[in-house]
């Protein structure tokens, strides 16, 4: 008699990082003078950070991701949690306002943020580690905005490493740092890109964190600086906005072009779309080429879209299928 082989666990998709209230208000033709009133033709109150965009775009897919966060101690914080539904969520409860960014979109494409301090001070690492389970094969952990993130940011590499440890695949996207790329936040990142299985990360911020004091101007220049800080076999994706996306490991780049973009009132999570349909490729196995172009058709499926909270749950599952 042949005994049933155990079952193995499917793969987890965790998203660690920033979970906030985003008021998103448009089109504005030019900066109002001080003092005065303007009114805008669109605007959307929604679930916001760059870790709640993610795993929204994962909902769309039909994905059932993971996310760990932190909320305030107020009634936003409430119907923040009403706008993850569906969403497996751990949320650090803060004593502290949730925070919120209103983003202003720009005739042209252009986007001003403002952005409170809020609950996003106070997410502990111990928090993180405590609701991050040990990892079954080939499962992945998007670790986002650490920048925004100080109680995080003090011990980042750690939690890197012990994600890595758990069993996860560490993909990271870094975001811009308020105070810009001193000496200190390369040497900081550095130490933080050891430990990165996938880094997304933007055309700008690949140039940023591959200069040097003769500085970096050509990309596949930066694309290779960068990707000798990564661990060993280690995938390295920038995204190029309209124009696609770079692939680049084991020494080899790789690049998807997109179809020409139509002209997109609301460009806010472009990036956080195209990680999380890239990361969801990679969970089923896809190659790099076919995660690039997943990466994209996700953007490009949730972007036009306005209000964004008319899209289901799972309506967006065919931008993961290869494409003929």
């Amino acid at each position: 008699m042949k005994l049933d082989q155990p079952q193995l666990s499917p793969p987890q998709f965790s998203i660690i990082g920033d979970v906030s209230v985003d008021l998103v208000l448009g089109t504005l033709d030019g900066w109002p003078k001080i003092g005065t009133e303007q009114l805008l033709p669109r605007s959307e109150l929604r679930a916001g950070g760059s870790a709640a965009n993610s795993a929204l775009a994962a909902r769309h897919l039909g994905l059932s991701p993971h996310l760990i966060g932190a909320i305030g101690n107020d009634d936003l914080a409430q119907w923040l949690l009403l706008q993850l539904s569906g969403i497996r969520v751990e949320l650090q409860t803060c004593a502290s306002d949730t925070t919120m960014s209103v983003g202003l979109l720009h005739t042209g494409g252009e986007r001003t943020f403002f952005t409170s301090y809020g609950h996003l001070q106070h997410l502990t690492p111990d928090f993180v580690l405590k609701h991050l389970p040990q990892a079954s094969p080939g499962s992945v952990a998007l670790f986002t905005a650490p920048f925004l993130l100080p109680g995080l940011r003090e011990h980042f590499s750690q939690l890197l490493a012990q994600a890595s440890a758990k069993g996860y695949q560490v993909a990271l996207d870094t975001g811009w740092p308020p105070e810009g790329w001193t000496p200190q936040v390369h040497e900081e990142v550095e130490g933080w890109l050891a430990h990165c299985d996938h880094l997304l990360v933007n055309e700008l911020e690949a140039m940023s964190i591959a200069s040097n004091p003769d500085d970096c101007h050509d990309l596949e220049l930066a694309v290779q600086r960068v990707a000798r800080l990564l661990k060993p076999g280690a995938h390295l994706i920038v995204k190029l906005g309209a124009a696609g996306a770079l692939g680049h490991v084991d020494g080899r780049s790789i690049r998807y072009a997109t179809q020409e973009a139509l002209e997109i009132f609301d460009t806010v999570g472009a990036g956080d779309s195209f990680n999380t349909g890239y990361l969801a490729a990679r969970l089923n196995r896809a190659s790099l080429i076919e995660a690039l172009a997943a990466g994209c058709r996700t953007a490009s499926a949730i972007l036009p879209r306005f209000p964004r909270k008319s899209i289901a749950a799972g309506e967006l599952s065919h931008c993961l299928l290869p494409q003929s």
